[in-house]
């Protein structure tokens, strides 16, 4: 399931991004305002407003049970995740890509960085948790492996006189791929302390994607709050001119 749900979402980002790129060669400056576009205005503008359910239903304890009640937390968030995409979509439709006003094009902006971010938090957060989980086994593994061939290293005097005298130049040549002929339970003890450090080295880079990406989930709620309130001025301007308009 979450397989297909990442594959449908990434093919409608990928949609959504050329739409938006899309006012280099089409611009329908009275679409917005038609029959057909003001649906797909109305419809995009609905669909934005559903992902709504999904920290409703979360942070807020008394909504949170009789919600829960009948619908899980992992549908909700799988609708939050096709409304939240889906909607954007219908909202660079309706743009007929005229982008003239200052509220239309920040709007449009902060929608964009919303959809991406919120696809950042949701399957690349989750990409690099997992891989985190994978290299700390292997991590185990290799650490177990070395403290074995360390200790068939130390019974074997004649072979410890075998491990380079100056450590971190041999290091410095692996990094840049020259294999030293070291053979024999040293050369394991240097391969295995190679793997090792290659693993450390990876989970504290992935730790440190970890982080940001949970700062970005802080992102993504502001940013949200942000687009609902430039979507409550779009609407009400529409109405508002609209109104004004057939008077």
């Amino acid at each position: 399931m979450k397989e297909r749900e990442r594959i449908v979402v990434t093919g409608t980002l990928s949609v959504l991004l050329l739409a938006w790129l899309g006012f280099f060669v089409h611009r329908s400056p009275r679409f917005p305002g038609s029959g057909v576009g003001a649906a797909f205005g109305i419809a995009g503008a609905v669909l934005m407003l559903i992902p709504l359910a999904y920290p409703i239903a979360k942070r807020i304890p008394f909504l949170h049970d009789r919600i829960t009640a009948h619908v899980s937390l992992q549908s909700l968030m799988a609708l939050h995740v096709y409304s939240g995409i889906f909607g954007p979509l219908l909202a660079i439709i309706h743009t007929g890509h005229k982008f003239d006003s200052w509220l239309g094009i920040t709007l449009t902006a902060v929608m964009l960085l919303v959809v991406v971010n919120g696809f950042a938090v949701r399957y690349l957060l989750t990409y690099v948790t997992q891989e985190i989980k994978d290299k700390l086994l292997l991590l185990q593994t290799a650490r177990g492996d070395l403290d074995c061939a360390w200790g068939v290293l130390e019974k074997s005097p004649t072979e410890m006189r075998g491990l380079p005298k100056v450590p971190v130049w041999v290091a410095g040549l692996a990094s840049v791929g020259f294999d030293l002929p070291i053979g024999g339970p040293a050369g394991e003890v240097i391969r295995t302390a190679e793997s090792v450090a290659d693993l450390e080295y990876a989970v504290r880079t992935n730790e440190l994607f970890k982080r940001w990406f949970r700062r970005s989930l802080t992102l993504h709620i502001v940013l949200s709050v942000i687009l609902y309130v430039l979507l409550a001025l779009h609407i009400g301007a529409g109405i508002y001119f609209g109104l004004r308009w057939l008077r």
